[in-house]
């Protein structure tokens, strides 16, 4: 039988990695999906203590309430305690300039662990499993994130336990469907707009053709590559602690301490990474500008700014009056703005197919462009003439107009042209830099888009 089989594997799992036992008090974090639902019906036939916590972020009129009806329900069908709580989810992202992924899970987590604290909640368990694990690497693996982010999801970080991630999505199926568990369906999972989605509808399903033990394979593929990370992380703090040194909030790394040359670029990469959030592309390009010997060079994280002083790399926090200015020369192709990198790329006009682009992407008249173009964060007084308009608009009223929270204000870039804006960085393009009946060469300028 299906659900046997899969009620002693999951027992076994969460013995064998010691995720919680009989005396702790777990507080299963349910959606209404079938992920969550088959936990819940897991842990109760386990015999394990368990309370619930349901998230409702408003994010799906009435299919996040009809969610919230069926969790509740289904608590007292097993006569489980049931915490619900609904968040406004798009102001907190107002608020915060956060995505919306990265709003929900702050928000959620913390109501989590305030409900371990209030209630005496020793374990939260979430029910991502395999198939999670293996789009989470690949979804890294197209952003470029390193060997730590194609580790996969682990199964513990520090309170929080994923006792699910020794099944796959069909294996959760085939059990919920012979216990006639309930579950609600996340229309939005249909959606080929979101990254996860066109890999679990387009990529894994190819793979398993295949091979159908393919996320068996690979799951343990994940499970072999964190054993390495973990091993790597060892090396690295070994590492820091003799080239790194800190005074007065300024960090040093003296790269002529470091002792393998052939592995400079690999460890500096995972220091910058993991201590200062730097992107792997734009620590590429710190890399080059050491091995060039560019002093005085500027790179940018969400926080920090790292330059090249002679051999050393020295990182400091951004401070508020930091325009963050970089150049961008003629026949460039890529640059870093803030934490995110823009490629460049001439096209003639004629082979464009469409006009109709997100907004991480600028088409303009490269015969209108002066070089050096410059990017730097916006600042009071800037203005320009957006697309589609004919007079001019202050930058300031043009950011208060989209309702851009002022955390990401704070982070907005523009791309000048000589004194000229010709981009609102992830915005809008200046009019006078359109494309037009007698544009001939093309401008194509992408802004990666990076997660948080």
């Amino acid at each position: 039988m299906i659900s046997t089989l899969l009620l002693e594997k999951f027992q076994e799992y969460v013995t064998r990695n010691e995720l919680f036992n009989k005396q702790d008090k777990i507080l299963l974090t349910i959606s209404g999906g079938v992920d969550s639902m088959v936990l819940m019906s897991l842990c109760v036939n386990s015999g394990y203590n368990v309370g619930i916590a349901h998230c409702n972020f408003q994010l799906r009129g009435t299919e996040s309430d009809e969610d919230e009806i069926l969790v509740q329900e289904h608590a007292r069908k097993y006569g489980i305690e049931c915490y619900t709580r609904r968040f406004n989810t798009t102001q907190e992202m107002e608020l915060t300039g956060e995505s919306m992924e990265m709003a929900a899970r702050r928000l959620r987590y913390t109501w989590f662990q305030d409900l371990c604290h209030e209630y005496g909640y020793t374990v939260i368990a979430v029910a991502h499993h395999i198939d999670d694990s293996i789009e989470t690497f690949f979804i890294n693996m197209l952003r470029g994130t390193g060997l730590r982010g194609l580790t996969g999801i682990h199964n513990q970080v520090g309170r929080v336990v994923r006792p699910l991630m020794f099944a796959t999505r069909k294996e959760i199926m085939d059990y919920a469907m012979q216990k006639h568990i309930p579950f609600r369906e996340d229309s939005s999972n249909k959606s080929t707009k979101y990254l996860r989605n066109k890999i679990r509808l387009g990529l894994t399903p190819r793979l398993k053709e295949i091979n159908p033990r393919f996320p068996f394979i690979m799951n343990r593929n994940l499970e072999r590559l964190m054993a390495a990370q973990q091993f790597i992380d060892g090396a690295i703090d070994n590492i820091y602690a003799q080239v790194a040194t800190c005074e007065n909030d300024i960090y040093t790394i003296h790269t002529d301490s470091i002792q393998d040359a052939t592995s400079r670029d690999f460890v500096i990469y995972e220091i910058l990474n993991s201590r200062f959030g730097f992107k792997g592309d734009v620590v590429d390009g710190l890399c080059r500008a050491l091995r060039s010997n560019l002093s005085g060079k500027k790179f940018y994280s969400r926080t920090h700014v790292a330059y090249i002083d002679r051999n050393n790399i020295v990182i400091t926090a951004i401070k508020e009056d930091d325009s963050c200015e970089v150049m961008v020369q003629k026949g460039q192709q890529r640059a870093y703005c803030g934490n995110s990198v823009l490629y460049f790329e001439i096209r003639d006009v004629d082979s464009l197919t469409t006009y109709n682009l997100p907004d991480n992407v600028a088409l303009v008249d490269a015969d209108k462009i002066q070089y050096p173009l410059m990017l730097r964060r916006w600042s009071a007084g800037d203005s320009f003439t957006p697309f589609g308009m004919t007079g001019r608009k202050k930058v300031s009223d043009y950011l208060i107009d989209r309702k851009v929270s002022m955390a990401e204000k704070m982070r907005q870039f523009v791309m000048l042209s000589g004194e000229e804006i010709v981009w609102l960085v992830g915005q809008r393009i200046d009019d006078r830099y359109r494309i037009t009946k007698d544009t001939e060469r093309v401008l194509c300028i992408t802004k990666e888009i990076t997660n948080g």
